[in-house]
């Protein structure tokens, strides 16, 4: 059995909508063993499904084709992931120092993303405050 891949990537809840699954196809961040995929390219099962979802590009082995969506305890019976470890601790990096690299027009920085700068800097500069770093 074949089923679509944007049904499949929602259906197996790598996309929280089917709109978000197909978006991704389009826009080029979902391979099928190798190949980009559109999303009315069938999946079957033994296809390897590589899913870029910025800073990590996750790894799935088809087990079943579906096209409904399945109680998350289903999962293991319809889709392995074989994602690289190295991949989780890319996204693991990437949260620690979410703060520290900010988007180019993402704005000035939330009162909570200022108190994380701050606790991070205080102990390299020792300064409790920043006015205490104008008096020295």
């Amino acid at each position: 059995m074949d089923a679509r891949i944007d049904k499949w990537l929602w259906a197996v809840r790598v996309f929280k909508t089917r709109t978000l699954a197909a978006d991704a196809c389009k826009n080029g961040r979902v391979q099928i063993n190798g190949a980009q995929a559109k999303p009315a390219r069938t999946v079957k099962e033994g296809d390897t499904v590589s899913v870029r979802k910025p800073p990590v590009t996750y790894s799935f082995r088809v087990l079943q084709a579906i096209e409904k969506r399945v109680g998350a305890r289903l999962l293991p019976e319809i889709v392995e992931n074989i994602t690289d470890p190295a991949q989780y601790e890319l996204l693991e990096m990437s949260r620690i120092s979410g703060f520290a690299n900010r988007a180019k027009g993402t704005g000035r920085p939330t009162k909570k993303d200022r108190r994380d700068i701050d606790d991070f800097l205080t102990p390299m500069y020792g300064f409790d405050d920043w006015d205490d770093a104008d008096d020295a």
